[in-house]
């Protein structure tokens, strides 16, 4: 199980007048990913999920709070000390064909990290090989066809799987998926999506889904939870289908309000949310992050800031001082 408390990151902001500004990208996280479970991080672009999928992956620092692994604090650890810790814990890249280098063949490129399992393990040289090739299998992909070629020389959709691949290499207990299949085919997204979860079920890993997407994170974790992440708070968390059937933050709501609408067979949900403003960073806000944009602000939004409660007439947590639940998912037209 991988736990995160108080999870706070702060960028600085260069080349101003000013010398720079700090930029907080995550203020106070908490989570928890329980062994085989599925967690998904929605928000929009800069909301701080993937400075948050590298934190937990060992890839970036984070300011204060605290990572747990199996029950093992990551900050008194040194560095190196960390590296088994981390090792459990595989990032899939967003942009397959940069995660792969481009001057290594699939063979090579999985040989590296199967060579210094075996080393470690005391596994025989037969035994890299004959990983890989299983490896290749379970993600779907023929070894005979790939191993010996470069990633240019395969689609999107098999970088994808060979990246994959690359990650269950070290047998992790759990898989980072920033943005995973946004930079595939439309057409072969859903064959991505399918593998997470087949991977869920038959290795017990857990997922750790981070995207811009309501579809692909009902998907993904229909059986897990979900958190919207907005400017690096989390406002509203809970089981997945509970937080996208019932939303209680304005902010979730105008996410969800933007789901397309499929015409002649939907119709927009009666109650959508539409923020007042674009998102805009510059200015620092007393109260609430969202209370700006937010239709429905008062005056104490904007002075006070909103803590995640237990919302008195629904199943899971919000920061919102004025909760109502509204209807904004389309809604199947009637005939």
């Amino acid at each position: 199980m991988i736990t995160g408390t108080g999870i706070t990151k702060t960028y600085k902001q260069r080349g101003n007048v000013l010398g720079g500004r700090d930029v907080p990208a995550l203020r106070g996280i908490d989570f928890t990913v329980k062994k085989g479970g599925a967690v998904s991080f929605i928000g929009e672009s800069g909301c701080g999920k993937t400075t948050l999928g590298r934190i937990v992956a060992g890839l970036e620092t984070y300011d204060s709070g605290e990572i747990v692994i199996d029950g093992t604090p990551m900050s008194p650890l040194r560095p190196k000390k960390r590296q088994p810790h981390f090792r459990k814990i595989q990032l899939i890249h967003q942009d397959p064909y940069s995660a792969l280098n481009p001057t290594r063949t699939i063979h090579q490129t999985l040989q590296a990290p199967l060579a210094l399992r075996a080393g470690r393990t005391g596994r025989p040289k037969s035994w890299i090989d004959d990983r890989a090739e299983e490896l290749l299998s379970l993600v779907g992909i023929d070894p005979g066809y790939v191993l010996g070629r470069y990633p240019h020389q395969l689609s999107g959709g098999m970088r994808q799987r060979v990246v994959i691949a690359r990650a269950l290499t070290v047998d992790p207990e759990m898989l980072v998926a920033d943005e995973s299949v946004s930079m595939i085919d439309v057409s072969m997204r859903l064959s991505i999506l399918g593998l997470l979860k087949d991977l869920r079920e038959r290795l017990g890993v857990s997922l750790l889904f981070i995207t811009h997407d309501i579809a692909t994170a009902r998907y993904i974790g229909e059986d897990g939870e979900l958190y919207v992440l907005y400017r690096g708070q989390v406002v509203e968390r809970g089981l997945t289908e509970d937080v996208i059937a019932g939303p209680v933050h304005p902010y979730t709501q105008s996410l969800l309000s933007a789901i397309p609408v499929l015409h002649g067979v939907e119709r927009p949900g009666p109650d959508r949310v539409v923020p007042l403003e674009a998102l805009d960073e510059r200015h620092a806000d007393a109260g609430c992050l969202f209370a700006r944009r937010c239709p429905f602000r008062t005056e104490r939004c904007e002075s006070e800031s909103p803590t995640l409660v237990q919302g008195a007439d629904v199943s899971h947590e919000h920061a919102c001082f004025h909760p109502r639940r509204r209807s904004v998912i389309p809604v199947e037209a009637v005939a």
